[in-house]
């Protein structure tokens, strides 16, 4: 099976500090995986190279061996860590421009998901919480029927009660041949729904595995082999 995402030697700096460092990784379809190490470990400039924010110094990042561009963009559906929209939209008008935009959004999905999480499409952004938007952002994302789902930080503004809610709209809402690559600091919350485990750490890959090899081998949630492993 060919990755639909792949780094090979990926490097990039800020000036003397490497943040990402000889990065080598496949992200297959049909798995989710979760991109997890602490603060400044490299996890979103990884992220940003994938989605043509940044662009790398050495090595390359393909998605379905291309490097990122508008052909890449139309298959990927982002999540970035920060609220993007605007605050005076109304979701409906969200919505609407989202489905003019993606050939593959999907409008009833959309819908739907408000109304499981009893959001108004008639309200404005600067209306709701920062949680709530932060739902209104995931839902537009997994509304799509997208080849690759990247989501930084996807549950870290939104309250315990949803989070169930919300991972299995994740699960539920991505198809079988597309991937998801999840970055988190919420390992707990999420680690029943990861298939692939990649630990980053000073811009290196330190593990890639899957779940189930490392709780087998280590004998412990990835919550706690994480603490083990990231330690202060």
């Amino acid at each position: 099976m060919e990755p639909l995402l792949q780094c090979i030697g990926l490097s990039k700096r800020f000036g003397p500090k490497f943040a990402l460092a000889n990065v080598n990784l496949n992200i297959f379809p049909g798995r989710i995986t979760g991109l997890l190490g602490p603060n400044g470990s490299g996890k979103t400039t990884l992220i940003k190279i994938a989605n043509g924010l940044l662009t790398p110094d050495a090595g390359r990042l393909t998605i379905q061996g291309l490097n990122p561009s508008p052909e890449t963009k139309a298959i990927i559906s982002y999540l970035p860590e920060r609220t993007y929209l605007a605050p005076w939209m109304k979701v409906a008008d969200i919505i609407n421009y989202f489905a003019d935009f993606y050939a593959d959004f999907d409008v009833n999905r959309a819908y739907e998901m408000l109304q499981n999480l009893n959001i108004n499409p008639d309200d404005r952004l600067k209306t709701m919480s920062k949680g709530t938007r932060e739902k209104v952002q995931l839902i537009l994302v997994m509304s799509r029927r997208a080849k690759l789902y990247i989501l930084d930080e996807p549950i870290a503004g939104v309250d315990p009660a949803a989070r169930d809610y919300i991972l299995n709209t994740v699960i539920k809402n991505y198809d079988r041949d597309a991937a998801i690559l999840l970055s988190t600091h919420l390992i707990t919350d999420v680690e029943d729904i990861l298939d692939d485990i990649v630990f980053i750490r000073y811009g290196q890959i330190i593990e890639a595995d899957t779940a189930d090899n490392i709780r087998a081998r280590e004998g412990k949630t990835i919550d706690q082999y994480f603490r083990e492993v990231f330690r202060c």
